[in-house]
């Protein structure tokens, strides 16, 4: 996939060309927003992709060919960055948000359902309806929610203490039942934090339930795309970055970022099928690099003196996601999705339609935040412990039968949001001019979501121009002489 003229190959540079290293969410954003500003950009990504870890792929199965997303991605109202990319690439049909916010929570234990559901009344009115009638909390842990809210709505993100703490404390110090986290806090954390509420950092998790659920009444509202992953963020982000005048180099690794005078960088490349940029030196030159990658390989790219303390980089932890796709010969499900109480199911989705599978069956995906105790279970196993409960959330399934279970696996889905994560989060700019960092785990104040990798894609690309839009030369300064017969001289 390639379009439009980039950075040239080999050791010649003009000026506005940059490299973007990644082409995930975080560097196509970036990308696009390179373009948008008239820079001319090449994007190299080492996967035959786009899309980072939001893609799909085709995998035989009982009832035909099935388009399968290698996990289910949410994103809220709230989230304006990503709303923005999804416009920006012609997809926002493709994942269209609820109307209103409702949740369907199911008691597996006690077999019975409640909703989450919002209404237009102001913040925190908005909520009040639905937690006074929420039948997985006593009355008296539903009057302790609303005081806890209230005192995390009056937290200063800015204040750096936060993410020294980790959330189940602050919770538990605040009269908050263990039913209670499990039942609402870790109900909405764990899905965008992507950690209990004992590992993650009270930072993050205020930041969420402030922007999601204190803000505005709808920002809380889900979406998600009713398409394969693919179709979004490779076939449309593709497209868009083609127009835009982005060539996309696909298959291919960056090898180093070598600084070749004051301002200039090249990208030495590994090809995978043919030789990069049309057949020139496998190298690219440009004025700006950004790299999108995840931190790891940000580490082993960086030149020396792009950060302060490198090591930081590899202190940022990984958390796992798993997602459970089970076949049934029948519609199990009656509704889009659920999430689950009182099982080690989390949220229940119905891809059936998204899939391409037709016929009279259901396909459903469990995802699975958090998943260190699953994560590296043999397939075997956890269709042994997954099925069972799925026949105790959904009566249905008990009569129905399987007709394909299978796993994907992201053991470095996100970054670990634990207490003190914050601190070792990079900024965009780094301290060699032209190099810029990209991604959800950089410090764009929010935790590992798509929001936060769009949001840094675009603080990459608005650092990386506004250095562009500067002269390579201060202008001269005219100084006034102390002589005055000198004036005619001058």
């Amino acid at each position: 996939m390639s379009g439009g003229a980039g950075p040239v190959a080999g050791r010649r540079r003009a000026a506005r060309r940059a490299v973007v290293i990644g082409g995930g969410i975080a560097g196509t954003t970036a990308a696009l927003a390179l373009a948008d500003a008239g820079v001319q950009v090449v994007l190299v990504e080492g996967r035959p992709r786009l899309g980072g870890l939001a893609f799909s792929f085709r995998r035989p199965s009982p009832v035909g060919e099935l388009t399968v997303d290698n996990g289910h991605h949410v994103y809220l109202r709230c989230c304006t960055a990503y709303r923005g990319l999804l416009d920006r690439i012609g997809a926002a049909e493709l994942a269209p948000l609820q109307k209103r916010l409702d949740i369907p929570v199911v008691d597996a234990e006690h077999r019975r359902v409640s909703r989450l559901r919002r209404t237009a009344l102001p913040v925190p009115l908005h909520l009040a309806g639905s937690l006074a009638r929420y039948r997985h909390l006593s009355l008296r842990e539903r009057l302790s929610v609303g005081r806890a809210a209230l005192a995390l709505g009056r937290l200063d993100l800015d204040d750096p203490e936060l993410d020294r703490v980790d959330f189940a404390s602050w919770l538990r110090a605040r009269g908050q039942s263990e039913r209670t986290v499990e039942a609402l806090w870790d109900l909405v954390g764990v899905a965008t934090l992507n950690a209990r509420a004992h590992q993650a950092s009270l930072a993050l998790a205020a930041m969420v339930f402030q922007t999601g659920l204190l803000s505005d009444p709808g920002a809380a509202d889900l979406g998600w795309a009713r398409t394969p992953l693919g179709e979004v963020h490779h076939t449309r982000a593709g497209a868009a970055l083609e127009a835009a005048g982005v060539r996309v180099l696909l298959q291919t690794r960056a090898v180093e970022i070598r600084r070749t005078g004051e301002d200039d960088w090249c990208v030495p490349l590994d090809v995978k099928h043919g030789r990069a940029a049309g057949g020139g030196d496998e190298e690219l030159c440009a004025d700006t690099v950004v790299l999108a990658v995840p931190q790891e390989e940000a580490h082993r790219l960086l030149p020396e003196g792009a950060v302060e303390h490198p090591e930081r980089l590899l202190g940022i932890g990984t958390a796992p996601i798993l997602n459970a796709h089970v076949v049934y010969d029948r519609p199990v499900l009656r509704q889009p999705f659920l999430a689950a109480l009182g099982s080690s199911v989390q949220w229940v989705f119905d891809r059936t339609e998204a899939s391409g599978m037709t016929g009279e069956g259901q396909y459903l995906v469990l995802s699975q935040s958090a998943a260190q105790d699953g994560i590296d279970q043999p397939v075997a196993a956890l269709r042994k412990h997954y099925l069972p409960e799925l026949e105790r959330l959904l009566p249905d399934a008990r009569e129905a039968e399987v007709l394909d279970f299978f796993v994907t696996r992201e053991r470095t889905a996100t970054f670990a949001a634990v207490p003190g994560v914050n601190g070792l989060r990079p900024a965009t700019a780094t301290g060699l001019p032209g190099i810029h960092l990209a991604g959800a785990w950089t410090d764009t104040g929010w935790p590992a979501t798509m929001e936060g990798a769009v949001r840094s894609g675009t603080a990459a690309a608005r650092a990386a121009v506004a250095r562009l839009a500067r002269p390579a030369h201060p202008p001269l300064a005219v100084r006034r002489p102390a002589d005055p017969q000198q004036e005619a001289a001058i």
